[in-house]
């Protein structure tokens, strides 16, 4: 099934939810839990309508974070109205999400459940306990499956689809599979390494693969630094494109040019990138080269 068939399955899934969340809010008689439950209703709507799924929206943004502190509410709030609620932890744990979120949903579950202990009855207390860790577990280990499953994915897969912008562990196996093909072919290639503004990374990303040749892979090493492998004839054709392909991008970042057989190390160029001053550095072959 494609990714848009999956994106309009549940997106339809959160807009029945919020609507069975605002029937709910109808019916519910005390202000603030009405309120609550108005504000989870729209926080499906809001998630259903501005929902996509591609790869530049990294599935670990916290976005149960407000469900988690909405649903933190009601259990605080009235908890012998909405205790069969104390379920839903689980359920909010099953989605990749940072590991801030999901200590941070672990701790809410447990601060609900412990005040439950006089409404539920010692035994029952310790019984729900159990069930709602286990649950807990359960949906801990889905989402860490989720997570490891996405990373193995990206791993392989381009980050813009239509466009050779890959993700950045990919560049140093490349580099050593380009650096046996210049050898053999006896054509010259260079890395291009960019630091650019956090703000203006994906556009500058799309501009540099659409200013690339169709078999040059670009790169995303990290928010901020954009890389490309740089094939032609010899060095003087380099010499041209990369002032070319420099005064088109408009950067105003610092950049770096590393021939393939003068790059020692691509930690090492990319800390000297990290320290250089808003220019464009060329690092040529050595004379003997």
């Amino acid at each position: 099934m494609q990714t848009k068939y999956k994106s309009v399955l549940l997106r339809g899934n959160l807009l029945i939810a919020a609507v069975l969340m605002a029937l709910l809010a109808a019916y519910t008689p005390t202000l603030t839990d009405t309120l609550l439950i108005w504000l989870a209703a729209a926080w499906l709507t809001i998630t259903a309508l501005l929902l996509t799924f591609d790869h530049r929206r990294p599935a670990t943004l916290p976005w149960q974070l407000l469900p988690s502190l909405l649903l933190a509410a009601l259990l605080w709030g009235e908890p012998g109205r909405h205790v069969t609620w104390l379920w839903a932890w689980a359920m909010l744990l099953m989605l990749p999400q940072p590991r801030w979120v999901l200590l941070l949903g672990s701790l809410l579950a447990l601060a609900t459940w412990w005040p439950l202990r006089e409404l539920l009855g010692l035994e029952q207390w310790v019984l729900s306990g159990l069930l709602l860790g286990a649950l807990m577990l359960l949906g801990l280990s889905r989402a860490l499956d989720l997570r490891a499953r996405r990373q193995s994915a990206l791993r392989r897969a381009r980050l813009v689809p239509g466009l050779p912008l890959w993700p950045g562990e990919r560049l140093p196996g490349d580099l050593a599979l380009e650096r046996k093909r210049c050898r053999r072919e006896g054509v010259h290639a260079e890395l291009l390494l960019l630091r650019v503004p956090r703000h203006r990374c994906w556009r500058l990303a799309q501009r540099l693969c659409r200013l690339t040749r169709s078999f040059e892979r670009c790169y995303q090493l990290d928010a901020t630094t954009l890389a490309a492998m740089l094939t032609s004839r010899h060095p003087e054709q380099a010499e041209e494109r990369r002032a070319l392909l420099w005064r088109s991008l408009e950067s105003h970042g610092p950049g770096r040019a590393i021939a393939l057989r003068a790059l020692a190390s691509l930690e090492d160029e990319r800390r000297a990138l990290a320290q250089q001053a808003a220019d464009l550095e060329v690092i040529r072959e050595p004379p003997d080269a």
